[in-house]
């Protein structure tokens, strides 16, 4: 599988929620410091919400550059079936028959790109999945926990 092009779909992605973000902060921004949004009496919190609206956003935009920064930057290690599962792998796990695909990184978990018709979802060491697969490998079977119910999965390969 070919993790350059899954870290350059997720940074397309990631550009494209930043730019969205920023624009939507800037519209907040303007929106709480416009002449109408002055409160017109002590309740009147348009202006306040506005500006937490504006902070978040922000926020959030900074959060998604540093993602991109990552992705960028980390170098992307190459695996074999014998190198146990670390950082930058993509482990493809077998669940009730069926081929789960996921990418190891350090931030960014819960995004997903679609790579050569597979879906590939971005986990971290800090996710219940992610957690368990550092250190395991292809072969390995293992038990994990998710909304309490209780699966199987086996590691079939690592790239």
């Amino acid at each position: 599988m070919d993790k350059s092009a899954i870290v350059q779909q997720l940074c397309e992605q990631i550009k494209s929620d930043r730019d969205t973000l920023t624009q939507a902060a800037l519209a907040a921004h303007e929106a709480a410091t416009h002449t109408e949004s002055k409160a017109e009496d002590q309740y009147d919190t348009r202006g306040l919400e506005a500006s937490y609206l504006a902070g978040a956003q922000s926020k959030r935009a900074l959060e998604l550059e540093e993602i991109l920064v990552l992705f960028r930057e980390t170098p992307l290690r190459q695996f074999t079936d014998a190198n146990p599962v670390s950082l930058t792998a993509v482990v493809e796990v077998q669940c009730e028959g069926k081929s789960h695909y996921y990418f190891l990184m350090p931030k960014g978990g819960g995004m997903q790109a679609l790579v050569e018709g597979k879906t590939v979802f971005v986990i971290t060491p800090h996710s219940p999945i992610g957690e368990t697969l550092i250190g395991r490998h292809v072969g390995d079977d293992f038990e994990l926990r998710i909304q309490s119910v209780e699966r199987s999965y086996a590691i079939s390969r690592i790239w």
